[in-house]
């Protein structure tokens, strides 16, 4: 399955550099349609408004984590089937395994380029 670069997607860190980094490198690789939410309830409130195609979150983030977020959109039966990236620094591999037990879709690991981001993208919609 191709991605749908019309797709609305939803970029959750509560560091604005960080954001602003990532809705560019969306739009390198063609995505026109980024919100952004500064931490997990705040971007939880943006997904029960709107019907998004992919969540990438941080993990770090207070004083929800995008963990905390994560198994929030899975445990809601409108949202659990939504495609979810985790950003990390660390890629502790304690995190990695509780990511995927979580139902993360796939992992990327900071510092990283818009190649990296599309080929996870691309790698989620694949499956």
């Amino acid at each position: 399955m191709a991605v749908d670069l019309s797709m609305p997607v939803l970029v959750v860190d509560d560091y604005k550099t960080m954001v602003r980094i990532i809705r560019n490198l969306l739009k390198q690789i063609g995505f026109e349609d980024v919100d952004e939410a500064a931490d997990g309830s705040e971007a939880l409130t943006k997904l029960k408004e709107r019907a998004y195609g992919l969540v990438i979150s941080d993990w770090n983030m207070e004083p929800m984590t995008g963990y905390e977020l994560l198994k929030q959109v899975r445990d809601d039966a409108n949202l659990n089937a939504l495609p979810f990236i985790m950003i990390t620094a660390e890629a502790k591999s304690e995190n990695v395994i509780a990511a995927k037990k979580a139902g993360v879709n796939n992992y990327i690991v900071k510092p990283f380029n818009a190649q990296t981001l599309k080929s996870k993208i691309e790698t989620v919609f694949d499956a």
